[in-house]
């Protein structure tokens, strides 16, 4: 079964999935919907008897989707906690799949499982690969004409909808021109990315590279290595000048 309207995609997963809050099982299933509300990753969607009903907090609130209609609104309350409006029901949605479901609010819940492996960021998507490949490419990184990595044993990482991104060694980083940054991101294929600015002369490009200190197990291969966004520095591969990538990281 697929179904869609508009830009929403809905279809069966066949993972078991679970949400928890409070210390309370919030929802279990193995018959979860995957419901593309952005094209980037699904959502989960609930059978509504795989919802601990009892948690669930109805609210005067109605939330409107262009595409999935109207949803009543309920907040989840356990163990003396309450996630506000962290639960959506589309009773009448015109996407029939829709009803009978419940959608939990990703971030609102404490853990997600898949099976029994917990899950981080969003719900992963069943079409997205991530390979990691050894390569004797040679790959050097270019900032304002300055090179501030360059390597010919590079780890090259294909993931579905983006482009490749090369991965160094830290010793074949210029470590004299890179600065630390407060900021993470998170990634449920790979895990949590610390970065670092380059600085140039007086110029400092900020959170233009980054690494995994500890990745999830499927990405242990770039552990400790470094990539740069490729949308803002200069990628010369085998004497090759890349073009930049357009994509809404850079």
């Amino acid at each position: 079964m697929s179904e869609g309207r508009g830009r929403v995609r809905v279809e069966p997963g066949a993972k078991r999935v679970r949400a928890f809050f409070g210390g309370r099982v919030v929802a279990d299933t193995v018959r979860p919907l995957l419901v593309w509300e952005v094209p980037y990753y699904p959502a989960y969607y609930f059978p509504k008897d795989a919802v601990d009903a009892d948690l669930l907090v109805a609210t005067d609130e109605v939330r409107h989707s262009p595409s999935r209609g109207e949803a009543q609104v309920f907040t989840v309350r356990a163990n003396g906690r309450e996630a506000p409006e962290a639960a959506l029901e589309y009773t009448d949605s015109p996407i029939e799949a829709l009803r009978g479901h419940v959608r939990l609010d990703w971030d609102a819940m404490d853990a997600w499982f898949e099976e029994d492996e917990e899950v981080f960021v969003h719900p992963r998507d069943p079409y997205k690969r991530v390979d990691i490949l050894a390569s004797s490419r040679h790959v050097r990184i270019e900032i304002d004409g300055v090179t501030v990595a360059e390597s010919r044993s590079p780890r090259l990482l294909f993931e579905t909808g983006l482009p490749t991104r090369y991965y160094l060694p830290k010793t074949d980083v210029r470590m004299d021109l890179v600065e630390p940054s407060d900021k993470i991101t998170r990634c449920p294929y790979k895990g949590d990315a610390e970065y670092w600015s380059v600085r140039i002369g007086d110029q400092l490009h900020a959170d233009i590279a980054w690494y995994y200190r500890l990745p999830t197990a499927e990405s242990q291969k770039i552990a400790g290595l470094v990539a740069f966004l490729d949308e803002r520095v200069d990628v010369v591969v085998d004497g090759v000048r890349q073009e930049r990538p357009k994509t809404p990281f850079g």
